[in-house]
């Protein structure tokens, strides 16, 4: 991974940086090798994210379809 610094704008380089790291996901790779993840353990955690992509796909695709109101929004700045 590569950030270029331009007149020597060090802190732009690192905004830029951790934004492309959280992209790529490095900080939570990071976060789950911590410490070590029993193997029964790691299984539990993939189905259950799974599970919540799952759920997350089919609300999305209720609200396309109009099953289900769309996500709140904030309230406006007055």
């Amino acid at each position: 991974m590569q950030v270029l610094v331009r007149d020597n704008n060090v802190d732009q380089a690192l905004r830029v940086l951790k934004k492309k790291m959280q992209r790529e996901g490095l900080f939570r790779e990071m976060k789950e090798r911590r410490a070590y993840e029993k193997p029964s353990e790691r299984r539990v955690r993939e189905k259950a994210q799974a599970i919540s992509r799952h759920r997350k796909a089919a609300r999305k695709q209720m609200q396309r379809e109009g099953l289900l109101p769309g996500p709140k929004r904030a309230a406006a700045a007055r």
